[in-house]
């Protein structure tokens, strides 16, 4: 019994830099768990903004094909409704030849990159004198696209464009 009271005195009686260098030698390596931490963040923020980047450089790609879209669109004219209450101060559009235009439109223009698919969406149509398109597209992600891909989803893009053709 003599030893264990010695033992636990002797410990509690030791200098106080004794103490600390034990102190000390239990916190070593700490900081490499926090530095890989660290590294490993700022990677997932690095990645994350190139796929940010990617899917909004996608967006403005489809953005503007649905502008080009629109704009042949607004220039088609529905010959039927034209002959029937003729041409006065607007184009005839109905929601047939803007989808049909748009559809063309889509048909010969090359696919744009970071766009896998893209197609007209049943909303496209007139309104009045307006061609209003809208298209919808899927957009591949460099750094993440894989993970979405395995889980069966993907990046979905909808645009919208609205154009007029005055025969001012």
């Amino acid at each position: 019994m003599k030893t264990r009271y010695a033992g636990s005195l002797r410990r509690r009686c030791r200098p106080a830099g004794a103490r600390l260098a034990d102190k000390r030698a239990r916190d070593e390596g700490q900081i490499g768990v926090l530095a890989l931490g660290l590294f490993v963040l700022a990677t997932l923020l690095v990645l994350g903004t190139i796929d940010v980047t990617a899917a909004q450089l996608a967006r403005m790609r489809l953005l503007d094909t649905a502008d080009s879209a629109a704009l042949d669109a607004a220039d088609s004219l529905d010959e039927r409704a034209a002959y029937e209450k003729g041409v006065l101060e607007k184009l005839a559009l109905t929601d047939q030849s803007v989808a049909s235009a748009a559809s063309a439109h889509l048909a010969r223009t090359p696919m744009p990159p970071g766009i896998t698919g893209w197609s007209v969406v049943p909303e496209t149509g007139a309104d009045g004198a307006t061609a209003v398109v809208t298209l919808r597209g899927t957009a591949t992600l460099p750094m993440s696209g894989w993970v979405l891909e395995s889980l069966g989803g993907s990046v979905t893009i909808t645009v919208t464009s609205r154009a007029r053709a005055p025969l001012d």
